[in-house]
């Protein structure tokens, strides 16, 4: 629950100095906060939660307005302030001028797909043509390889785009140089000093000074086709009969993978989710409308919808399915396609989580044995001979939540293995990886701050878990040091009403960088606890005067959180969690997403 510069009081909130999950509740407001809170509600008249989340935001009177506003034409810079942007359009003109076939090379997640997607809308509506290649998991692994761009040259490509990927392709790309192909990599990982042979465009890259680091790939090839629309409309390209697209119509991808890469929602990436939600709830994409059918989705999508109901789905041809799928289904304008392969998805999610569950359980109890009866240890690094290499990243972020440090997963095939790692915040295990892979620890590796990717030889994992133990122990000690539930207000049960819930919904959308309101419900008595789904807390709890309010923890069953509510029913329990609206059989009402409880003290003690 640690964050980035938080801002708390010294004194627990309800006096919790260690809840059920193990942490201590602070006020997210210290004096500052307070004070611009207190502005905020006077100056702009806002209701006084509103006005406490948005000081615990960083927001001040003088910048509500464009908080609240994300608006794109403010916030969006030249798209030309990223290096390489000018080249990379000056070469994709003569390519859509001269109709060449350009190959679109993107990443197997749903930051790749929908960079894909994006290009491909734009090249189709120019008359370009294209070829979509999206590569294999498990028999090509991440990023370009030679035989692909032998086989994307041999279809007559003369223009490669890599997307979400290529900033560390040196031998790929330098094969496609000497086949004739020019490259273009559009791409966000943290970049080396030494790049490819190719244009590379991507805001991470050690020169360059845009400030647009926290971009996901969709979000920079978005500002790629502004660029080459402006270029090819000066150049009168569109005619009456070629009309100019709309670029807006492709926010509701840029929204779908800013918030599934978990890129923070601050600055241009609120404008872009906040405008491409808008763009979805439109539902004018057929294979965005196919996955919300097949999710029983019938209310407006939310950040939570992105991350955790459509992103999963997408993501899950390219862990053990057809990689190509998902960008395939976000291309489509056949509807009848598009809910077939939307069902195809669907089914191949559940099989990922049943995989999922069984490799997890063998990873705990791996990580428990690495840790020991101290819990002592900087990083988790598991590794199995079985594992399916599509959902390693899965479980690292399981590992991360359940012990809260940097967790690494490694399926293992003979003497090679693949791994997925997840970090904490204060953590750059990007960074990490980049330095094990100098110190020739790992074949390849790669990633940001928060997740990172590998390649590593079964005789060098020792070595690698030694590594991290030295480089990351002091990071580690201080980043847990600072550990806390940060609370935004109380409430109770009467006051949790749909009213509040779009009130605070204008602080919005919430996710990485934009934490959801945090809110403690004092002294509520469970009158009912039940376990539910797969592996869920449901309950229901009842404030002094009466008034109810359901909540739902999920998968906390076996966790220590789930196990103290059960053990709490019928008693008086301080709840922490965040708000959301349950829509069903027509009717609305707010649900509490616990997150964390403590028992309350007895009355008079």
């Amino acid at each position: 629950m640690n964050e980035s510069a938080p801002l708390y009081q010294t004194r627990p909130v309800l006096g919790v100095e260690r809840s059920a999950r193990g942490f201590a509740w602070r006020g997210r407001l210290d004096g500052a906060g307070e004070a611009r809170a207190l502005a905020l509600a006077q100056v702009h008249g806002h209701g006084e939660l509103l006005a406490r989340v948005l000081a615990g935001r960083g927001v001040s009177a003088e910048t509500a307005e464009l908080f609240l506003d994300p608006s794109l034409r403010r916030l969006m810079p030249d798209p030309l302030s990223l290096i390489d942007m000018a080249p990379a359009v000056e070469r994709l003109a003569k390519a859509v001028h001269r109709g060449e076939c350009i190959g679109i090379f993107g990443d197997y997640d749903v930051d790749g797909a929908t960079s894909a997607a994006l290009l491909a809308d734009f090249f189709k509506n120019c008359g370009t043509p294209f070829i979509i290649h999206i590569p294999d998991r498990i028999f090509e692994g991440y990023g370009p390889n030679v035989e692909a761009i032998k086989a994307l040259a041999a279809a007559g490509v003369t223009c490669l785009v890599t997307v979400d990927c290529g900033t560390m392709s040196h031998l790929p790309l330098a094969e496609a140089r000497r086949l004739g192909l020019d490259a273009i990599v559009i791409d966000h990982h943290q970049a080396p000093e030494l790049l490819p042979d190719a244009i590379v465009v991507n805001p991470n890259r050690q020169d360059d000074l845009s400030g647009l680091g926290q971009l996901c790939a969709a979000g920079v090839a978005f500002m790629l086709l502004v660029a080459l629309n402006r270029v090819l409309r000066e150049q009168g390209f569109w005619t009456k009969g070629r009309p100019e697209p709309d670029l807006l119509m492709g926010l509701d991808l840029v929204a779908l993978a800013t918030v599934a890469d978990v890129a923070p929602l601050t600055g241009l990436n609120r404008a872009f989710v906040t405008k491409g939600l808008a763009v979805m709830q439109m539902r004018g994409r057929p294979g965005l409308k196919a996955l919300f059918d097949c999710a029983g989705m019938d209310g407006p999508p939310r950040p939570y919808h992105l991350g955790f109901v459509i992103g999963p789905r997408i993501n899950a041809g390219g862990r053990i399915g057809d990689a190509a799928l998902g960008a395939k289904l976000l291309t489509l304008t056949d509807e009848a396609e598009a809910r077939r392969i939307a069902e195809e998805l669907d089914r191949l999610n559940r099989e990922r989580q049943v995989l999922e569950a069984a490799t997890l359980e063998a990873a705990e109890a791996e990580a428990l044995g690495l840790l020991g009866l101290e819990d002592k240890g900087a990083a988790i690094v598991t590794a199995s001979d079985g594992w399916h290499p599509g959902i390693v990243g899965l479980v690292a972020s399981r590992l991360k939540e359940k012990f809260r440090r940097p967790a690494f997963a490694i399926a293992f095939d003979g003497e090679m293995g693949t791994g997925s790692g997840r970090s904490i915040a204060g953590i750059d295990l990007g960074r990490a990886v980049r330095a094990a892979v100098e110190a020739g620890l790992l074949v390849k590796g790669g990633g940001h701050a928060m997740a990172a990717g590998l390649t590593i030889s079964r005789e060098r994992l020792a070595d690698f878990r030694a590594f991290l133990e030295t480089r990351l122990a002091e990071d580690v000690v201080h980043a847990r040091a600072g550990e806390a539930l940060f609370v935004d207000a109380t409430l109770t049960a009467a006051g949790a009403e749909s009213a509040l819930f779009e009130t605070l919904e204008r602080a919005g959308p919430y996710g990485q960088g934009n934490p959801e309101p945090v809110f403690v419900f004092p002294a509520h008595r469970l009158i009912d606890v039940a376990p539910v789904g797969n592996g869920h807390i449901r309950l229901r709890a009842q404030a002094g005067d009466g008034a109810k309010i359901d909540g739902i923890a999920f998968r906390t069953a076996q966790e220590p959180l789930g196990m103290a509510l059960e053990a709490a029913r019928g008693q008086a329990v301080h709840l922490a969690g965040t708000l959301s609206l349950d829509r069903w059989g027509g009717r609305e009402r707010v649900q509490l997403r616990v997150i964390d409880a403590a028992l309350a003290a007895p009355s008079g003690a």
